[in-house]
């Protein structure tokens, strides 16, 4: 079995829920121990790791928007809800001995370091797992455009997202049996069918970009390293 990774630099994309387990709100400090588990082992093949987080475990700004608060207010909540999230996996990488930092767009110096490009480039390069928190620091982007956005910046090999299936597929598979699973999509397949992976805007930053995303099942132990070595299942989403 080949310990060499596929991609040297990459960010790892995980949604809010994906931090739940088998709770209905919150954190589950089991499964995030397992994730911080997961990226040491990736960490370890000697890879560099960038990590963004949702929210929608604490607090969900489209849901909050549609019952009558304002979206932007809404957002900026939900960008706070990040930051623990981001804390809480910091906590759990340094529990599992993996150097850390948490950069946040929005500057809170009492918490973390505020974002800065080159400094989390240094930190990469030093072997540190690299935590973006409070999205892009604007309202109405998510964090998965956060992701990305991020991800261009400091330039990785490939965007991973970490999701609750194991890749791609037409429909929710959990709901339909009929549903079909892809090995492989472009970027345009995935707008044209507007299949649920990430948002148009990130999707539209990975292609402008020529951006690998990788969608895979995070709740799958060892799978993150599994895809860096470019085994198990994942669906690929690239210009080709």
């Amino acid at each position: 079995m080949s310990q060499t990774p596929v991609y040297q630099r990459v960010m790892l994309k995980l949604s809010g829920e994906a931090l739940m387990g088998r709770r209905d709100y919150g954190l589950d400090t089991e499964m995030i121990g397992t994730i911080a588990q997961d990226i040491r082992a990736v960490v370890e093949m000697g890879a560099q790791v960038c990590v963004v987080i949702g929210g929608g475990n604490i607090f969900r700004g489209v849901s909050a928007a549609a019952s009558g608060m304002d979206r932007s207010q809404a957002d900026y909540m939900g960008m706070l809800a990040t930051v623990m999230n981001a804390l809480a996996m910091q906590a759990a990488l340094e529990k599992a001995g993996v150097a850390t930092r948490v950069q946040s767009a929005i500057p809170m110096a009492s918490v973390c370091e505020p974002y800065i490009r080159r400094r989390a480039e240094r930190h990469m390069e030093k072997g540190r797992v690299v935590i973006f928190a409070a999205g892009t620091g604007n309202p109405f982007f998510t964090t998965d455009t956060a992701a990305a956005l991020r991800a261009v910046e400091m330039r990785c090999n490939a965007l991973l997202k970490g999701t609750q299936v194991d890749g791609v597929y037409s429909a929710d598979p959990r709901k339909n049996n009929e549903a079909r699973r892809y090995d492989q999509l472009t970027y345009l397949d995935v707008l044209a069918n507007d299949l649920a992976v990430m948002d148009a805007a990130a999707i539209s930053l990975a292609r402008e970009n020529k951006l690998p995303i990788i969608v895979f099942n995070i709740h799958a132990p060892g799978a993150f390293a599994q895809v860096m070595r470019g085994e198990g299942l994942f669906t690929r989403i690239s210009e080709q």
